[in-house]
């Protein structure tokens, strides 16, 4: 990315976009919320305008979750999904590092933290990377990942989502949230999801079905758009 990509301002965050931390009944978001409020500083080169040429330290040629060698395709709904990351103005952002991580179609994460009493995919990691191309889009092909209950005493399940990190042209265009998938019922009792305050907003981290026409019958198709800040960015979520 050029500098004369980079944004000549960064909005304020609107009313209700942010979440409300730590949210209860999920241990995580007690553990990694600061206790402190947030001290204000004046934006300085650095936070404005790097860091650039990101794709250079981070490989983003991990598009494929789906099928980790010829011949070894993962268990689950097959789905392919893409969209664009936008700026606050509604510019595509070019050269934006976009990395996503999900469970699998049984709702497990491979990672070590995650022991719960559910079945590994041995064809399935579930994360990838991709860098955005001129027009600002990315696309992931993957698997409809399965929900999980949270471990904690009034139990309660976390819907099937995706998670998803942006690197856009500077450390403030930085983004952390969560993609959600239409009409699942899950989505009305989910807590990370309701931490957003404002419905509209809410509304923003729920993905687009495609109909069939448009995809074929080989797998389903979401879009969804990610708006780094602004009055219509994307919430960030724990």
């Amino acid at each position: 990315m050029n500098t004369h990509d980079l944004p000549d301002r960064f909005d304020p965050w609107p009313q209700g976009i942010e979440p409300d931390v730590p949210v209860p009944g999920y241990t995580n978001t007690w553990t990694h919320t600061p206790s402190q409020p947030p001290q204000r500083r004046p934006v300085s080169r650095t936070e404005a305008t790097g860091p650039l040429d990101l794709q250079r330290k981070l490989p983003c040629d991990e598009a494929n979750l789906a099928q980790l060698a010829p011949g070894k395709i993962a268990i689950g709904q097959l789905m392919h999904l893409a969209g664009r990351i936008l700026d606050e103005d509604g510019r595509p952002v070019r050269g934006a590092v976009v990395e996503l991580w999900q469970a699998n179609a049984a709702g497990r994460y491979y990672n070590p933290i995650d022991q719960r009493d559910a079945p590994l995919d041995p064809n399935f990691v579930g994360n990838g990377r991709v860098r955005t191309d001129e027009e600002g889009r990315y696309a992931f092909f993957t698997i409809k990942p399965g929900a999980y209950p949270v471990p904690v005493k009034e139990t309660w399940w976390r819907p099937p989502h995706i998670h998803f990190s942006i690197l856009g042209p500077s450390s403030l265009s930085r983004l952390v949230t969560q993609m959600y998938f239409p009409g699942d019922p899950l989505n009305e009792f989910d807590r990370i999801l309701h931490a957003t305050p404002d419905a509209a907003a809410r509304g923003r981290l729920i993905a687009r079905h495609l109909p069939p026409a448009e995809v074929g019958d080989q797998w389903l198709g979401f879009t969804h758009d990610i708006v780094l800040r602004g009055r219509h960015a994307t919430p960030q979520t724990p």
